[in-house]
């Protein structure tokens, strides 16, 4: 693949990984688990940014991929005994096999409707989770710290964790841009500029919507897996919080939904900004409130994101600004 004709895949790569590596040179543990949070933040933006961004289907649901995925590999992994790795493979093609059912259902819906009932299916999700016994019902489950022993202790551990997410973020950025530059992918933009007139042209929407939901659901699948194990615990409080699927979003609009480098952007942005209000004493408690001001702001003002703003505004840089 050649550098100077997909300079902007490239740099975006490049920025990722340089940024994940920046714990292993220093060893530092706090800096390990901000650039966790950042990672998650990245993957979970990038891959909702394939139905989002390529498609223009609006999920408020994003989030329950991450919860049911990491509950799924996290009841594996703690009850069965299943290796990290696996476990972890094993949430993310529940999620994809979650999606393509709930797709088949839903993705007949558009607009308005269909976002709608995204927000449905995460408070199902999490009902039916807070009442499934082997789930642990409304307290969880939990991980015997003896496991850890199995990764060299619980430090140790978390370092494989970080690693396993750095690798999930660049994999997660790849197949995103695999996709922009398909076939498929431009099937799919069709569908978002004007899904009658791509079914008029040949567009096969249903499937490739299904697809698209389906490679979207994969990644947060596996996050949720390595992010459960880091904590030790999953509970259907933590795994289906709403505000984590808006706050996503945000992060890709903030970016520039439909490009590569736009939802790292926005997830490194908001991620920062986020840390910012959490930890003020006067704005802890309106961080939440902060998300919903930018998406409109976004939304009236700069509807295609910083990124496409820019792309826009300086055609010079599309080639960088991928």
């Amino acid at each position: 693949m050649s550098v100077g004709r997909y300079f902007g895949f490239w740099l975006t790569l490049a920025l990722v990984l340089a940024a994940g590596l920046m714990p292993f040179l220093t060893g530092s543990g706090t800096m390990r688990e901000q650039m966790s949070t950042l990672l998650m933040w990245v993957t979970l933006a990038s891959s909702l940014n394939i139905l989002l961004g390529y498609t223009g289907y609006v999920n408020f649901g994003h989030i329950v991929f991450f919860g049911l995925g990491g509950y799924g590999g996290f009841y594996l992994l703690s009850r069965h005994g299943w290796p990290l790795y696996a476990a972890a493979a094993a949430g993310g093609i529940f999620s994809v096999t979650l999606a393509g059912i709930l797709g088949a259902c839903i993705l007949r819906l558009r607009g308005a409707c269909f976002a709608l009932a995204t927000i449905g299916i995460n408070e199902a999700a999490r009902a039916f989770v807070s009442n499934f016994a082997p789930f642990g019902g409304s307290t969880g489950l939990y991980v015997n710290f003896s496991v850890y022993r199995q990764y060299g202790g619980a430090s140790r551990a978390l370092w494989i964790v970080y690693a396993s997410l750095l690798a999930v973020a660049l994999a997660t950025v790849a197949v995103s841009f695999l996709v922009k530059r398909s076939r498929f992918g431009l099937g799919l933009m069709a569908i978002r500029e004007d899904e009658d007139a791509a079914l008029v042209m040949g567009v096969r929407a249903p499937r490739m919507k299904t697809i698209a939901y389906m490679l979207s659901a994969f990644f947060p699948g596996v996050v949720g897996v390595l992010y459960f194990f880091k904590n030790g615990n999953v509970e259907p409080g933590d795994a289906f919080r709403l505000n984590m699927s808006i706050e996503t979003m945000v992060m890709v609009m903030l970016g520039g939904q439909g490009t590569l480098m736009g939802p790292v952007a926005g997830a490194v942005a908001y991620e920062r900004l986020r840390s910012y209000l959490i930890t003020s004493p006067l704005f802890k408690n309106l961080h939440l409130a902060v998300a919903g001001l930018s998406l409109l702001l976004i939304v009236l003002f700069i509807p295609a994101g910083v990124l496409g703003w820019l792309r826009g505004r300086f055609p010079r840089l599309r080639r960088v600004l991928e």
